[in-house]
């Protein structure tokens, strides 16, 4: 069955209206980050995580710079409390990181967590029951009243044991089912919880919002949340918190959305793991800001290494195309992307640009560890001749003359199409090379003397490819080339006029190797090219020359 009609809008909108977060159009600091990989995104993986595998896990978020992680439920299972007991007794946890543990709103829960976190030098307290509809009449079966209370008494044995333990410990608390609650109902139990906690400037306490399950679109959730933040008691001693998940795929939005509505802090995974479609992917949400020139205050400078050891302890793999992190995100296979691409990248070299600015490309590729090379511009049968110009120059410092590359592109093609593959850089320098530095497939000329009488005079020796048989020929022309031309067109019988070359190193120093390009031209018209690599200059020039006069003796066989 599919049936539309069987569903209707779960959510609620706040009494009065809330559109203060629509007058901005753009964040313009980090919120506070509390990675919760190691809880919720551990409890939806396939194979939760080994104790060594969430060490080296809790390192990796503590490099990237999380101040903030939720380590667990201890009160759920044997690993997970010892998790936790391992970070406190063996004093991992830095100076400037804040653990945080999760607890439903019961007591044996609440004691046993607290057992865990004894003796930390921080820790958070995160505290939680569910305050939807369908989560009080399905689940609880308890009234309003009822499930405030359970809210009030968790708050208040929190308090109890902080105080007995003498420890420094933060407190949090959660409406699950947020989205699914009256928000006038939710602001209710939120201010009792506040109440019970009496916060100070010092000892702020945490009211995180989940979006457990998005019912929404994202600008509803911001009004929601807009309500909360301009009514909950003590606002300026609350750290507003929120917790989206992902189930309409606009977790980020809803994060950024209600950012701007006045949340503080944000709670996600990276890469978006978590239950069902996954949470808010904190990758994602920081790369946007980063984006727009604000500092996201964690680091994804080592993106691949970062995302190749999440997918080695997950299990998880990271989808080609996810923002910034993908291995395809960067890449452009469009020819008029590659040109597009190509073009901006010179103009910033020739302009100094201070910011960045380059079509199809939102960050720089190599600010996340990406090279150009070989992940922005990849090469198939729907590339153009600028992307394969690109490849070549980026990757062998080749610059291949522009009338030339129309027939290179063409090239590349034809094989990407034949072959129903990727081509890799050293394959596009190899169909390059076959087609215009090696093709000798007619004649070679091994040996040229130039003599200076009346011009320049060249003696150039003319090998038969076929029958290995030698004839010398002389012409005379205004330079070295054009003598080897005259030389050619007057042994061939054909004309062989030069309408391009173009020469220059293909790296700088002194015994650096030099690249010639060149064309020419028949009666009719056609366009033949050459390419030939030499420390001289003049025979780089001469091999040209005699592929691409090779090229055109082909194309009558």
């Amino acid at each position: 069955m599919f049936d539309y009609r069987q569903y209707t809008r779960g959510y609620f909108l706040p009494p009065v209206p809330c559109f203060d977060w629509a007058k901005k159009d753009y964040i313009d600091k980090a919120p506070a980050w509390c990675s919760v990989d190691l809880r919720d995104g551990n409890q939806a993986l396939i194979e939760p995580m080994s104790l060594e595998e969430k060490l080296e896990f809790f390192k990796m978020l503590v490099r990237i710079g999380f101040k903030e992680i939720e380590v667990g439920f201890p009160a759920a299972s044997e690993t997970e409390y010892e998790f936790t007991r391992t970070l406190i007794e063996k004093n991992m946890i830095p100076d400037d990181v804040t653990i945080q543990v999760l607890t439903q709103a019961r007591e044996h829960i609440i004691r046993k967590t607290f057992e865990a976190v004894r003796g930390c030098p921080r820790a958070i307290v995160h505290v939680y029951n569910s305050t939807s509809v369908a989560q009080r009449e399905q689940v609880f079966r308890k009234n309003k009243d009822e499930i405030r209370q359970m809210a009030v008494d968790g708050a208040k044995l929190l308090k109890q044991l902080a105080q007995e333990d003498g420890g420094n410990i933060l407190f949090e608390y959660s409406p699950e089912s947020f989205t699914g609650t009256e928000p006038e109902y939710a602001l209710e139990v939120c201010n009792a919880v506040i109440d019970v906690w009496n916060p100070t400037a010092n000892r702020k306490c945490i009211i995180n919002l989940p979006a457990t399950v998005e019912m929404s679109l994202p600008h509803v959730f911001a009004q929601q949340v807009e309500y909360m933040s301009k009514n909950l008691h003590a606002r300026e001693n609350v750290v507003l918190s929120l917790h989206p998940h992902n189930d309409r795929g606009t977790g980020v939005a809803d994060a950024e959305l209600g950012i701007l509505a006045g949340a503080d802090r944000i709670e996600g995974t990276l890469f978006g793991n978590g239950e069902r479609t996954g949470n808010c992917d904190i990758v994602t949400l920081a790369m946007n800001m980063y984006a727009q020139g604000v500092d996201p205050k964690l680091n994804f400078s080592d993106m691949q290494e970062i995302a190749s050891t999440y997918e080695r302890l997950t299990r998880m793999q990271i989808e080609p195309r996810r923002p910034y992190c993908g291995k395809l995100v960067f890449a452009a296979f469009s020819g008029s992307h590659q040109d597009a691409i190509s073009k901006g990248m010179h103009y910033r070299a020739e302009h100094d640009m201070d910011h960045w600015n380059v079509p199809y490309l939102p960050i720089n590729p190599e600010d996340v560890g990406r090279t150009y090379d070989s992940d922005v511009i990849r090469i198939n049968s729907q590339s153009g001749k600028g992307g394969v110009a690109y490849v070549l120059e980026h990757t062998y410092g080749m610059v291949v003359p522009k009338k030339m590359r129309e027939d290179l592109g063409y090239a590349v093609k034809d094989v990407s199409d034949e072959e129903h593959k990727e081509l890799a850089p050293d394959e596009v320098l190899d169909i390059f090379d076959r087609r215009y530095k090696d093709f000798n497939r007619y004649f070679s000329v091994p040996e040229v003397h130039f003599v200076q009488e009346n011009g320049i005079q060249s003696v150039v020796t003319i090998v038969d490819s076929q029958t290995g048989k030698k004839q010398i020929v002389n012409a005379g022309g205004n330079g070295r080339l054009d003598a080897v031309s005259n030389a050619l067109s007057d042994h061939f019988g054909r004309p062989c006029e030069v309408m391009l070359y173009e020469e220059h190193a293909l790296r700088e120093s002194s015994d650096s190797s030099a690249i010639a390009y060149v064309g020419i031209r028949d009666t009719d018209g056609s366009e033949y090219f050459g390419a030939g690599v030499d420390h001289d200059i003049i025979r780089a020039s001469i091999s040209a020359l005699v592929s691409a006069m090779n090229r055109e003796l082909g194309s009558e066989k």
